[in-house]
This record gives C-alpha cells, structure tokens and sequence, in this order.
C-alpha cells in the first residue's frame, strides 16, 4: 500500500515524463500533444459488442499513451491523473456533443437489453461550448476496477481519472459529477489473453447498480467512463447494468404511484371520459380485466376497484412521460482516455 508520504512526493516531485521518460516533468510538451492534441474520435472496436453504447476517445492506446496510462494505473504515478482527466473530459464533450444529433442510435443499448427507452425531451440540446447539461448534470459513472487489483495498485485508476474530469467539466461550465454506483456481483477472470468473445463472456452479468443507485442514474445524463477501451466488453457489461438499474427503477416508481391511487380509492382509467371514484366523485372512466366500462346505476361509468392499474400507467412511463425527474435524458453514452488503434477506423469511413 503506497503511503501517504509517496502521493505527495509523486505530486511534488515527478521523477519523470509519464510518457517518454524525460526527466523532472510531469508530462513534456510533446507527450501532452499526443494524449490532447487531437480532436476526440468516435471509436468502434471489431468486432462491435451487441449492446455497447457510443464511444469517444481522446487518444489512440500506443507508445506514449500506452506508456502514461500504465505509469498511473501500475505505478502510482498519481501526478497524471490531472491531463489525463482533462483528455477524458474533451472525450465526454465529443460525446454529448454527439448525442444532440444522433440520440436515437445511441439509445440501442437499451432497446437491445429490453430497457424501456424514453422519447428524449424536446429542446435538450447540447452546446459545443460551455454547458453540456442541456438542462440535467453530467453524471460520470467510471467501469469499477475489481477489489483485488484496487488493493495492490493503492487506488482506482478509472475513478480517479473520472474525479479529474467532472473538475474540468465544472471549470469550463458544464454541471458534472461522479457517481461510482457501479459493484463487481462475482469475480471474474485474468481479462489479458482472452478474445473479445471469452471477455464478453467472462463480464457477462458481472456488474450490478449499488443500492440506491438506480434513482440516481436517472437524473441525468449518463456518461460510463474508462481509461482504456480495447474490444468494449467492460463498457458493454457497464452499459447493461445502468439500463437494467434504471428500467427496475421507473418499475418501482410505476407501482408507488398505483399503489398510492388505490390506497386514496382512485383507480385511473384510461382516457378522459368522465366517470366516478369510489366515493362518487368524478375522475376518468375505467374498465375491468377484460377492458369493459362498468357503470353505476344511474348510467354514470365509476370506478372498479378490481381494475388493474400497473399497466396504463407502464405505457405512460414507457413513452408519454417519465417518472423522477423531469431533467433526466435517457441517453447513454461512454467516453475514455484510449482505445485500441483499430478501433479508429471507423473515422476513415
């Protein structure tokens, strides 16, 4: 475990450039060029996990990068977390920037994972520059490390990267946080040596929201967070827990509200024709299982207690509102340091 007096020295006192080794330096010049000196890249690693959401990367994952990425993840090398969340932070931009235009693709996770999927809210645009809110916090979720390997390293390196970029956000306008919600359920193996299939499998049903976590997620724009992406499958596992989180979420905000009705003697129908409560007071027509009005015997419709609820008001939260808040867009999307050098081609297309 690296104590305290080592962060410091490593802070104060950088032995060397995190990415070509010149000394006295935090990071040359020409190193920093190369983690920040481009324009943020949409990447697509091949082959394409079904279900990962859209990425952006800063840097492509070679030599330099290669070298800075590893000297703060292995070695403590903590005096970088400050470029290279600053790199993470132009990767979200690029990302939300991304979003405004192409929303509905980038909602295909949930749609494939089953997750109901929200219209997004008219007007939620996203500016270039200064606020990318559109109305709702940034909200960074990094992919955990698992507890093994946080222990030996003395830190979390995505979650440290991650509080580095939510501080450059808020410096240049953009309402940002961190939520570390994200828990490992199970182990999993040694991800080095295997294919983009074995990894998928290896992550598969690994991850979980935290408790509580769920109403979290839905107040703002979802951005997951790594160092480094190379074939997506931490990013795409990532990806199908926040959904799944969320879509259990709005279920339980669905049920409240029902049971909150029933429990006032209000059952909603569906539509706006006029009927009675069970005490006799107007509110909206209903009908029974089998989709029957049933009526007083003055020919009013009134209400059934036996009506089911859950469903009208599952189609409202599925597509004509959302529960929690009225700021909450749901549009995932993901963002990283680096990614494998193939993953770039897409660019060229």
């Amino acid at each position: 475990m690296r104590g305290w007096w080592q962060d410091l020295t490593d802070l104060v006192l950088p032995a060397e450039c995190g990415g070509c080794g010149r000394p006295r330096t935090v990071l040359c010049p020409e190193c920093r060029a190369v983690l920040s000196g481009a324009a943020p890249c949409r990447v697509r690693p091949v082959p394409e996990p079904p279900g990962l959401p859209v990425v952006h990367a800063a840097a492509r994952y070679s030599d330099e990068v290669r070298a800075m990425l590893l000297a703060h993840k292995e070695r403590g090398a903590l005096a970088l977390t400050a470029p290279l969340g600053a790199a993470l932070a132009g990767a979200v931009r690029a990302g939300l920037g991304e979003a405004e235009t192409s929303g509905a693709e980038m909602s295909r996770g949930g749609a494939r994972f089953g997750g109901a999927v929200p219209e997004r809210r008219a007007g939620a645009g996203v500016q270039a520059q200064g606020d990318l809110s559109g109305g709702a916090p940034v909200l960074l979720v990094p992919v955990p490390s698992a507890g093994g390997a946080v222990r030996a390293r003395g830190h979390d390196p995505a979650r440290r990267i991650a509080l580095a970029a939510a501080g450059e956000l808020r410096r240049t306008g953009t309402r940002a946080r961190v939520l570390a919600v994200l828990r490992q359920k199970r182990a999993v193996a040694d991800q080095s040596g295997l294919n983009s299939r074995q990894r998928l499998d290896n992550l598969a049903g690994a991850l979980a929201v935290a408790s509580g976590g769920a109403g979290l997620l839905r107040g703002g724009r979802v951005v997951l967070v790594d160092d480094l992406m190379t074939t997506g499958a931490s990013l795409t596992e990532a990806a199908r827990a926040v959904w799944a989180a969320r879509a259990a979420g709005a279920a339980t905000g669905v049920r409240a509200e029902a049971e909150g009705l029933v429990s006032q003697g209000r059952v909603p129908g569906r539509g706006t024709e006029p009927g009675t409560d069970r005490r006799g007071e107007p509110y909206g027509r209903s009908h029974d299982s089998h989709g029957r009005c049933s009526y007083d015997s003055h020919g009013h419709a009134h209400d059934d207690p036996r009506t089911p609820v859950y469903a009208a008001l599952s189609r409202e939260d599925g597509g004509e509102r959302t529960t929690g808040s009225s700021d909450a867009v749901d549009v995932i999307c993901a963002a990283v340091v680096a990614a494998s050098p193939d993953s770039f081609e897409i660019n060229r297309n």
